[in-house]
Protein backbone atom coordinates (compact mmCIF):
# COMPACT_ATOMS: atom_id res chain seq x y z
CA UNK A 1 0.00 0.00 0.00
CA UNK A 2 2.98 2.58 0.70
CA UNK A 3 4.45 1.42 -2.24
CA UNK A 4 1.32 2.16 -4.39
CA UNK A 5 0.89 5.26 -2.43
CA UNK A 6 4.24 6.86 -3.30
CA UNK A 7 3.60 5.85 -7.26
CA UNK A 8 0.35 7.56 -7.05
CA UNK A 9 2.27 11.17 -5.28
CA UNK A 10 5.26 10.29 -7.87
CA UNK A 11 2.95 10.79 -10.82
CA UNK A 12 -0.06 12.84 -9.96
CA UNK A 13 1.95 16.17 -8.26
CA UNK A 14 2.27 19.85 -9.27
CA UNK A 15 6.28 19.02 -10.30
CA UNK A 16 5.21 16.48 -13.10
CA UNK A 17 2.12 19.34 -14.46
CA UNK A 18 4.83 21.89 -14.39
CA UNK A 19 7.01 19.42 -16.56
CA UNK A 20 4.11 18.59 -19.23
CA UNK A 21 4.10 22.50 -19.61
CA UNK A 22 8.07 22.88 -20.17
CA UNK A 23 7.86 20.14 -22.69
CA UNK A 24 5.44 22.01 -24.61
CA UNK A 25 7.23 25.27 -24.52
CA UNK A 26 10.31 23.81 -25.32
CA UNK A 27 9.39 22.03 -28.28
CA UNK A 28 6.90 24.38 -29.58
CA UNK A 29 9.91 26.46 -32.03
CA UNK A 30 12.30 23.41 -32.44
CA UNK A 31 9.53 22.20 -34.24
CA UNK A 32 8.78 25.36 -36.31
CA UNK A 33 12.15 25.27 -37.61
CA UNK A 34 12.48 21.23 -38.15
CA UNK A 35 8.87 20.65 -39.72
CA UNK A 36 6.95 24.00 -40.10
CA UNK A 37 9.58 25.70 -41.90
CA UNK A 38 10.80 22.73 -44.45
CA UNK A 39 7.12 22.43 -45.34
CA UNK A 40 7.01 25.98 -46.29
CA UNK A 41 10.21 25.88 -48.19
CA UNK A 42 9.51 22.71 -50.04
CA UNK A 43 5.83 23.96 -50.85
CA UNK A 44 7.51 27.76 -51.82
CA UNK A 45 9.89 25.14 -54.47
CA UNK A 46 13.47 25.54 -52.70
CA UNK A 47 15.42 22.48 -53.59
CA UNK A 48 15.81 19.21 -51.09
CA UNK A 49 19.86 20.28 -51.12
CA UNK A 50 18.90 23.62 -49.84
CA UNK A 51 16.22 22.56 -47.36
CA UNK A 52 18.92 20.13 -45.51
CA UNK A 53 21.46 23.06 -45.39
CA UNK A 54 18.95 25.30 -44.10
CA UNK A 55 19.37 23.36 -41.01
CA UNK A 56 21.99 24.88 -39.75
CA UNK A 57 20.41 27.87 -38.47
CA UNK A 58 19.78 25.57 -35.52
CA UNK A 59 23.62 26.10 -35.00
CA UNK A 60 22.32 28.06 -31.78
CA UNK A 61 20.93 24.25 -30.41
CA UNK A 62 24.89 22.93 -30.92
CA UNK A 63 26.89 26.30 -29.07
CA UNK A 64 24.48 27.15 -26.74
CA UNK A 65 26.41 26.41 -23.81
CA UNK A 66 28.61 29.29 -24.85
CA UNK A 67 26.44 31.37 -23.03
CA UNK A 68 24.71 29.53 -20.95
CA UNK A 69 27.40 30.51 -18.00
CA UNK A 70 25.94 34.17 -18.50
CA UNK A 71 22.05 32.56 -17.80
CA UNK A 72 23.66 31.14 -14.83
CA UNK A 73 24.82 33.82 -13.32
CA UNK A 74 23.44 36.81 -13.66
CA UNK A 75 19.62 37.47 -12.82
CA UNK A 76 17.33 40.16 -14.77
CA UNK A 77 15.56 42.60 -12.62
CA UNK A 78 12.51 40.98 -12.82
CA UNK A 79 10.66 37.62 -11.96
CA UNK A 80 14.13 36.34 -10.78
CA UNK A 81 17.07 34.34 -11.93
CA UNK A 82 14.83 31.78 -13.98
CA UNK A 83 11.58 33.45 -14.72
CA UNK A 84 13.33 36.40 -15.65
CA UNK A 85 15.43 34.72 -18.98
CA UNK A 86 12.49 32.85 -19.77
CA UNK A 87 9.95 35.48 -20.35
CA UNK A 88 12.33 37.58 -22.57
CA UNK A 89 13.28 33.97 -24.86
CA UNK A 90 9.59 33.63 -24.96
CA UNK A 91 8.33 36.82 -26.25
CA UNK A 92 11.12 37.25 -28.45
CA UNK A 93 10.08 33.44 -29.96
CA UNK A 94 6.05 34.87 -30.10
CA UNK A 95 7.24 37.56 -32.67
CA UNK A 96 9.93 36.16 -34.15
CA UNK A 97 7.81 32.99 -35.20
CA UNK A 98 4.68 35.39 -36.63
CA UNK A 99 7.24 37.22 -38.47
CA UNK A 100 8.48 34.97 -40.33
CA UNK A 101 5.85 33.60 -42.57
CA UNK A 102 5.91 37.54 -44.17
CA UNK A 103 8.92 36.57 -45.94
CA UNK A 104 8.99 35.26 -49.62
CA UNK A 105 11.82 32.39 -49.77
CA UNK A 106 12.00 32.74 -53.38
CA UNK A 107 13.14 35.94 -53.30
CA UNK A 108 14.86 36.46 -49.40
CA UNK A 109 16.43 33.28 -48.59
CA UNK A 110 18.91 34.84 -46.53
CA UNK A 111 16.45 37.01 -44.86
CA UNK A 112 14.62 34.12 -44.05
CA UNK A 113 18.01 31.96 -42.68
CA UNK A 114 18.69 34.81 -40.24
CA UNK A 115 15.28 35.34 -38.80
CA UNK A 116 15.05 31.21 -38.29
CA UNK A 117 18.74 31.37 -36.69
CA UNK A 118 17.34 34.25 -34.45
CA UNK A 119 14.60 32.12 -33.79
CA UNK A 120 17.03 29.32 -32.76
CA UNK A 121 18.97 31.33 -30.36
CA UNK A 122 16.19 32.35 -28.67
CA UNK A 123 14.94 28.42 -28.43
CA UNK A 124 18.07 27.45 -27.21
CA UNK A 125 18.19 30.10 -24.64
CA UNK A 126 15.21 29.21 -23.50
CA UNK A 127 16.02 25.49 -23.33
CA UNK A 128 19.08 26.77 -20.79
CA UNK A 129 16.68 28.34 -18.69
CA UNK A 130 13.96 25.06 -18.96
CA UNK A 131 16.38 22.35 -18.27
CA UNK A 132 17.84 23.97 -15.64
CA UNK A 133 14.85 25.15 -13.96
CA UNK A 134 13.38 21.01 -14.70
CA UNK A 135 17.01 19.69 -12.76
CA UNK A 136 16.15 22.02 -9.78
CA UNK A 137 12.63 21.30 -9.80
CA UNK A 138 12.96 17.53 -9.43
CA UNK A 139 13.96 15.69 -6.83
CA UNK A 140 16.71 12.48 -7.87
CA UNK A 141 13.37 9.93 -7.78
CA UNK A 142 11.44 11.82 -10.19
CA UNK A 143 14.03 12.63 -12.69
CA UNK A 144 13.32 9.46 -14.95
CA UNK A 145 9.96 10.31 -15.16
CA UNK A 146 9.32 13.85 -15.04
CA UNK A 147 11.72 13.96 -17.78
CA UNK A 148 10.02 11.35 -19.82
CA UNK A 149 6.75 13.42 -19.00
CA UNK A 150 8.40 16.49 -20.61
CA UNK A 151 10.32 14.48 -23.16
CA UNK A 152 6.65 13.26 -24.55
CA UNK A 153 5.14 16.81 -24.20
CA UNK A 154 7.76 18.49 -26.06
CA UNK A 155 6.94 15.45 -29.24
CA UNK A 156 3.61 16.54 -28.14
CA UNK A 157 4.08 20.52 -28.97
CA UNK A 158 5.14 19.21 -32.88
CA UNK A 159 1.74 18.47 -33.79
CA UNK A 160 1.07 22.15 -33.43
CA UNK A 161 3.57 23.09 -36.32
CA UNK A 162 3.42 19.68 -38.13
CA UNK A 163 0.20 18.83 -38.02
CA UNK A 164 -2.48 21.48 -37.04
CA UNK A 165 -0.18 23.98 -39.58
CA UNK A 166 0.01 22.03 -42.37
CA UNK A 167 -3.94 21.20 -42.65
CA UNK A 168 -4.06 25.23 -42.17
CA UNK A 169 -1.79 25.70 -44.74
CA UNK A 170 -4.04 23.98 -47.45
CA UNK A 171 -6.55 26.92 -46.20
CA UNK A 172 -4.79 30.01 -45.45
CA UNK A 173 -2.39 32.16 -46.45
CA UNK A 174 1.33 31.04 -45.00
CA UNK A 175 1.79 34.31 -43.18
CA UNK A 176 -1.22 33.57 -41.43
CA UNK A 177 -0.64 30.11 -40.22
CA UNK A 178 2.83 31.10 -38.45
CA UNK A 179 1.03 33.93 -36.76
CA UNK A 180 -1.43 31.24 -35.47
CA UNK A 181 1.63 29.11 -34.55
CA UNK A 182 3.11 31.81 -33.04
CA UNK A 183 -0.05 32.15 -30.84
CA UNK A 184 0.66 28.74 -29.39
CA UNK A 185 3.82 30.09 -27.39
CA UNK A 186 2.06 31.85 -25.29
CA UNK A 187 1.36 28.71 -23.21
CA UNK A 188 4.97 29.35 -22.30
CA UNK A 189 4.69 32.66 -21.01
CA UNK A 190 1.28 31.32 -18.94
CA UNK A 191 4.14 29.30 -17.44
CA UNK A 192 6.78 31.47 -16.60
CA UNK A 193 3.84 33.95 -14.58
CA UNK A 194 2.82 30.86 -13.11
CA UNK A 195 5.13 29.07 -11.60
CA UNK A 196 7.61 30.01 -8.46
CA UNK A 197 10.97 30.42 -8.92
CA UNK A 198 13.73 28.08 -7.22
CA UNK A 199 15.69 27.98 -4.66
CA UNK A 200 19.22 28.89 -5.90
CA UNK A 201 21.88 26.09 -4.33
CA UNK A 202 24.34 27.66 -1.96
CA UNK A 203 26.94 26.22 -4.48
CA UNK A 204 26.03 27.93 -7.27
CA UNK A 205 28.74 30.26 -9.15
CA UNK A 206 28.92 33.68 -7.84
CA UNK A 207 31.16 35.58 -10.75
CA UNK A 208 31.21 34.94 -14.25
CA UNK A 209 34.33 33.05 -13.98
CA UNK A 210 33.04 30.66 -11.12
CA UNK A 211 30.45 30.04 -14.32
CA UNK A 212 32.46 29.21 -16.52
CA UNK A 213 35.42 27.05 -15.21
CA UNK A 214 33.30 25.48 -12.38
CA UNK A 215 30.82 23.12 -14.54
CA UNK A 216 33.96 21.83 -16.50
CA UNK A 217 35.95 21.29 -13.56
CA UNK A 218 33.66 19.64 -11.59
CA UNK A 219 32.24 17.11 -14.22
CA UNK A 220 35.59 15.85 -15.02
CA UNK A 221 36.53 15.77 -11.30
CA UNK A 222 33.55 13.99 -10.70
CA UNK A 223 34.10 11.72 -13.43
CA UNK A 224 37.45 11.34 -14.38
CA UNK A 225 38.76 12.23 -17.82
CA UNK A 226 38.46 9.25 -19.55
CA UNK A 227 34.97 8.54 -18.25
CA UNK A 228 33.97 11.95 -19.09
CA UNK A 229 35.22 11.45 -22.76
CA UNK A 230 32.77 8.24 -23.08
CA UNK A 231 30.20 10.18 -21.54
CA UNK A 232 30.36 13.16 -24.01
CA UNK A 233 30.78 10.55 -27.11
CA UNK A 234 27.82 8.44 -25.74
CA UNK A 235 26.02 11.57 -25.43
CA UNK A 236 26.80 12.29 -29.36
CA UNK A 237 25.99 9.49 -30.93
CA UNK A 238 23.38 8.08 -28.61
CA UNK A 239 20.68 10.03 -31.39
CA UNK A 240 22.77 10.26 -34.71
CA UNK A 241 20.95 7.96 -36.31
CA UNK A 242 17.24 9.16 -35.51
CA UNK A 243 18.05 12.89 -35.59
CA UNK A 244 19.22 12.16 -39.11
CA UNK A 245 16.35 10.16 -39.98
CA UNK A 246 13.79 13.05 -39.17
CA UNK A 247 15.89 15.58 -40.09
CA UNK A 248 13.94 15.76 -43.13
CA UNK A 249 10.84 14.24 -42.15
CA UNK A 250 8.07 16.60 -43.80
CA UNK A 251 9.76 16.91 -47.59
CA UNK A 252 9.58 12.99 -47.33
CA UNK A 253 6.33 12.67 -46.58
CA UNK A 254 5.11 15.19 -49.67
CA UNK A 255 8.17 13.94 -51.73
CA UNK A 256 6.39 10.12 -51.18
CA UNK A 257 3.29 11.92 -52.09
CA UNK A 258 1.41 13.01 -49.50
CA UNK A 259 -1.09 16.06 -49.40
CA UNK A 260 -0.57 18.73 -46.36
CA UNK A 261 -3.86 17.71 -45.04
CA UNK A 262 -2.79 13.92 -44.86
CA UNK A 263 0.18 14.42 -42.98
CA UNK A 264 -1.36 16.91 -40.73
CA UNK A 265 -4.57 14.86 -39.91
CA UNK A 266 -2.61 11.51 -40.01
CA UNK A 267 0.20 12.59 -38.26
CA UNK A 268 -1.85 14.79 -35.58
CA UNK A 269 -3.88 11.13 -35.00
CA UNK A 270 -1.01 8.62 -34.69
CA UNK A 271 1.13 11.29 -32.87
CA UNK A 272 -0.93 11.55 -30.47
CA UNK A 273 -1.72 7.83 -29.47
CA UNK A 274 1.83 7.08 -29.47
CA UNK A 275 2.69 10.50 -27.17
CA UNK A 276 0.41 9.42 -24.86
CA UNK A 277 1.37 5.37 -24.95
CA UNK A 278 5.06 6.83 -25.16
CA UNK A 279 4.79 9.42 -21.89
CA UNK A 280 3.00 6.25 -19.54
CA UNK A 281 5.89 3.78 -21.03
CA UNK A 282 8.58 5.60 -20.61
CA UNK A 283 7.82 6.87 -17.55
CA UNK A 284 7.26 3.88 -15.79
CA UNK A 285 10.21 1.73 -17.21
CA UNK A 286 12.19 4.59 -15.59
CA UNK A 287 10.62 4.12 -12.09
CA UNK A 288 10.81 0.33 -12.15
CA UNK A 289 13.72 -0.90 -14.46
CA UNK A 290 16.05 2.28 -13.73
CA UNK A 291 17.49 5.15 -16.24
CA UNK A 292 20.32 2.79 -17.49
CA UNK A 293 18.20 -0.18 -18.79
CA UNK A 294 15.83 2.26 -19.85
CA UNK A 295 18.88 3.21 -22.34
CA UNK A 296 18.98 -0.14 -24.21
CA UNK A 297 15.50 -0.93 -24.22
CA UNK A 298 14.67 2.47 -25.90
CA UNK A 299 17.28 3.01 -27.86
CA UNK A 300 16.67 -0.77 -29.58
CA UNK A 301 12.51 0.68 -30.27
CA UNK A 302 14.47 3.95 -31.51
CA UNK A 303 16.56 2.34 -34.03
CA UNK A 304 13.62 -0.39 -35.44
CA UNK A 305 11.74 2.81 -36.19
CA UNK A 306 13.64 3.92 -38.56
CA UNK A 307 12.82 1.13 -40.55
CA UNK A 308 9.30 1.96 -40.63
CA UNK A 309 10.62 5.29 -42.72
CA UNK A 310 12.58 2.62 -45.21
CA UNK A 311 9.19 1.04 -45.45
CA UNK A 312 7.03 3.86 -46.33
CA UNK A 313 9.37 4.67 -48.89
CA UNK A 314 8.80 1.42 -50.59
CA UNK A 315 5.12 1.23 -49.81
CA UNK A 316 4.49 4.82 -51.36
CA UNK A 317 1.66 7.26 -50.72
CA UNK A 318 -0.17 4.75 -48.13
CA UNK A 319 -2.38 6.45 -45.30
CA UNK A 320 -2.23 3.50 -43.12
CA UNK A 321 1.70 3.00 -43.68
CA UNK A 322 1.54 6.59 -42.60
CA UNK A 323 -0.17 6.42 -39.76
CA UNK A 324 2.09 2.98 -38.63
CA UNK A 325 5.54 4.70 -39.52
CA UNK A 326 4.56 8.15 -37.76
CA UNK A 327 3.35 6.47 -34.72
CA UNK A 328 5.73 4.24 -34.03
CA UNK A 329 8.74 7.36 -35.02
CA UNK A 330 7.28 9.58 -32.13
CA UNK A 331 6.83 6.20 -29.77
CA UNK A 332 10.82 5.23 -30.94
CA UNK A 333 12.19 8.56 -30.89
CA UNK A 334 10.09 9.83 -27.80
CA UNK A 335 11.37 7.19 -25.67
CA UNK A 336 14.97 7.63 -26.46
CA UNK A 337 14.65 11.18 -25.91
CA UNK A 338 12.98 10.81 -22.57
CA UNK A 339 16.19 8.14 -21.60
CA UNK A 340 18.52 10.52 -22.75
CA UNK A 341 17.47 13.58 -21.03
CA UNK A 342 16.99 11.52 -17.71
CA UNK A 343 20.46 10.22 -17.89
CA UNK A 344 21.62 13.80 -18.72
CA UNK A 345 19.87 15.30 -15.68
CA UNK A 346 21.11 12.85 -13.80
CA UNK A 347 24.66 13.04 -14.77
CA UNK A 348 24.60 17.26 -14.01
CA UNK A 349 25.01 18.82 -10.47
CA UNK A 350 22.42 21.46 -9.60
CA UNK A 351 25.19 24.17 -8.52
CA UNK A 352 25.81 24.30 -12.03
CA UNK A 353 22.51 22.99 -13.53
CA UNK A 354 22.16 25.75 -16.61
CA UNK A 355 25.75 25.47 -17.92
CA UNK A 356 26.07 20.96 -17.50
CA UNK A 357 22.58 20.82 -18.95
CA UNK A 358 23.31 23.15 -21.53
CA UNK A 359 26.77 20.88 -22.37
CA UNK A 360 25.54 17.83 -22.66
CA UNK A 361 22.26 18.75 -24.44
CA UNK A 362 23.91 20.69 -27.13
CA UNK A 363 26.39 17.60 -27.91
CA UNK A 364 22.59 15.07 -28.11
CA UNK A 365 21.64 17.81 -30.70
CA UNK A 366 25.01 17.86 -32.83
CA UNK A 367 24.06 15.19 -35.24
CA UNK A 368 20.47 16.46 -35.56
CA UNK A 369 22.42 20.18 -36.58
CA UNK A 370 25.45 19.33 -38.49
CA UNK A 371 24.91 15.79 -40.24
CA UNK A 372 21.18 16.66 -40.77
CA UNK A 373 22.98 19.44 -43.18
CA UNK A 374 24.00 17.06 -45.48
CA UNK A 375 21.03 14.73 -45.49
CA UNK A 376 19.41 16.51 -48.31
CA UNK A 377 22.36 15.91 -50.65
CA UNK A 378 22.31 12.07 -49.39
CA UNK A 379 19.02 11.71 -50.36
CA UNK A 380 19.23 13.12 -53.73
CA UNK A 381 22.61 10.57 -54.49
CA UNK A 382 21.18 7.59 -53.06
CA UNK A 383 17.47 7.96 -52.55
CA UNK A 384 15.15 7.41 -49.32
CA UNK A 385 15.47 3.94 -48.70
CA UNK A 386 19.09 3.49 -48.87
CA UNK A 387 19.56 7.31 -46.68
CA UNK A 388 17.11 5.53 -43.96
CA UNK A 389 19.20 2.73 -43.93
CA UNK A 390 22.60 4.71 -43.49
CA UNK A 391 20.52 6.04 -40.63
CA UNK A 392 20.21 2.53 -38.82
CA UNK A 393 23.93 2.19 -39.42
CA UNK A 394 24.76 5.30 -37.90
CA UNK A 395 22.59 4.74 -34.79
CA UNK A 396 24.52 1.44 -33.78
CA UNK A 397 27.80 3.34 -32.39
CA UNK A 398 25.65 4.78 -29.69
CA UNK A 399 24.30 1.60 -28.07
CA UNK A 400 27.67 0.03 -28.33
CA UNK A 401 28.57 3.21 -25.94
CA UNK A 402 26.19 1.67 -23.53
CA UNK A 403 28.58 -1.07 -22.63
CA UNK A 404 30.89 1.22 -20.95
CA UNK A 405 28.56 4.50 -19.89
CA UNK A 406 25.21 2.41 -18.77
CA UNK A 407 25.95 -1.31 -18.28
CA UNK A 408 22.44 -3.00 -17.91
CA UNK A 409 23.82 -4.76 -14.85
CA UNK A 410 24.83 -1.86 -12.89
CA UNK A 411 22.51 0.41 -10.78
CA UNK A 412 21.88 3.98 -12.01
CA UNK A 413 24.60 6.47 -10.26
CA UNK A 414 25.35 9.96 -10.70
CA UNK A 415 22.71 11.70 -8.83
CA UNK A 416 23.55 15.03 -7.14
Amino acid sequence: MAEAVSLKSAIFNRRMLICVFTGFASGMPLYVLIQLAPAWLRTEGVGLAEIGFFTLVQMPYTWKFLWSPVMDRYTLPFLGRRRGWLLVTQVALVISIAAIGFLDPEFSIWAVAYLAATMAFFSASQDIVLDAYRRELLPDHELGLGNSIHVQAYRLSGLIPGALALVLADHLAWSTVFVIVACFMLIGIVLTLSIAEPTRDPNAPRTIQEAVIEPFREFIGRQGIASALLVLAFLFFYKLGDSMATALQTPFFIDVGFSLTQIGTIAKTASLVAVIIGAMMGGLVMIFLSINRALWLFGLVQITSIFGFAALAEIGANPWALGIAVAFEYLGVGLGSAALIAFIARSTNKAFAATQFALFTALATTPRTLASATTGVIVEQLGWTNFFLICVVLAVPGMLLLFKVAPWHEPDTGDQ
